[in-house]
């Protein structure tokens, strides 16, 4: 049974898994070497446990876990039955971590990667006893969205899968399994293909990026919050989407490269809300009020598809 769990890498996601984590009752130590991130973290994790306690997400009767920070990945691992890698999107830097905690664990010890997309066959290659590796990967914000994909690559035990699954399911959250270990599993395979359609969109000057959000947001992805895509392909009628697919998929945009807009953009240092500019641009108020109200929503909309409101 899994109760204590390390975090290796803060970063974004780091202290919202920790605070669902912790909730969930486990114990966890969360390690970064940067003193700066674990600061940061750590403001961080007490806004994701007030956000916790607005979505009425209670500890076990057993009690709430906890949640402890060190520089230290040897101190971070010891009797950790769950180490959580969650570095930078980087085979190296990754395989640089699977390295120094590889002397440090027993080979029981399950390392999951919260990688977005790198198959986690070619990450297990460069761990030992590579059957104890799984892709853990938690969607952002990670305390607030429940889905985990759980992805096992060639060389992953069976069990090692379940265990994971079961871990999530006994916290309250939900697992899904990926049957297949393909690059971006299938949340980020979805959310890219109409990414891609949606720059297209924009670069061919068909649409405004603030109308092709409030398109997306209150057209398709009302509807999906509510039906999913297989299950609209029946509310919308198997014919219908034959006749359409028939003469709309040709068009549909198929580069298999980065989108010129974004190259440009990313080359003049527009990266979004970390760089104050992007597809649009913000202060810092801005940037605090955008991060409170989109928090705020999604804990709306959550206790509404759970039926709680």
């Amino acid at each position: 049974m899994i109760q204590r769990i390390a975090i290796i890498g803060l970063g974004t996601m780091g202290p919202g898994m920790a605070a669902r984590l912790a909730r969930g009752g486990l114990q966890v130590t969360a390690c970064d070497v940067a003193p700066a991130a674990i600061e940061r973290a750590r403001t961080m994790l007490e806004t994701a446990e007030g956000v916790l306690d607005a979505l009425g997400i209670a500890a076990p009767v057993a009690g709430a876990g906890s949640v402890r920070f060190t520089d230290d990945i040897a101190d971070a691992v010891s009797g950790a039955d769950l180490v959580i890698e969650n570095v930078p999107e980087n085979i190296a830097i990754k395989a640089e971590v699977y390295r120094a905690i590889d002397g440090l664990i027993p080979s029981d010890t399950i390392v999951a990667s919260d990688t977005s997309g790198i198959p986690i066959t070619q990450l297990q290659a460069h761990i030992s006893h590579p059957e104890r590796m799984v892709g853990m990967h938690w969607s952002n914000p990670p305390h607030i969205i429940p889905m985990i994909e759980v992805i096992g690559g060639e060389k992953t035990a069976p069990q090692t899968v379940a265990t994971i699954r079961e871990l999530i399911r006994s916290i309250g959250l939900l697992p899904v399994v990926v049957k297949k270990d393909v690059p971006g599993f299938v949340e980020n395979r979805v959310l890219y293909a109409l990414l891609r359609e949606a720059v297209d969109l924009v670069e061919r000057g068909v649409i405004e990026p603030e109308d092709l959000d409030t398109c997306v947001s209150w057209g398709i992805g009302y509807k999906i919050a509510v039906v999913g895509p297989m299950a609209l392909l029946d509310m919308a009628g198997l014919d219908i989407y034959k006749s359409v697919s028939s003469f709309l998929n040709a068009d549909l945009s198929n580069r298999g490269d980065v989108a010129p807009m974004v190259l440009e953009k990313t080359g003049a240092a527009k990266l979004g809300i970390k760089s104050g500019e992007g597809m649009f641009s913000y202060t810092p108020e801005q940037t605090k009020a955008l991060q409170a109200e989109r928090a705020r929503k999604l804990v709306a909309v959550r206790r509404i598809l759970e039926g709680r409101e």
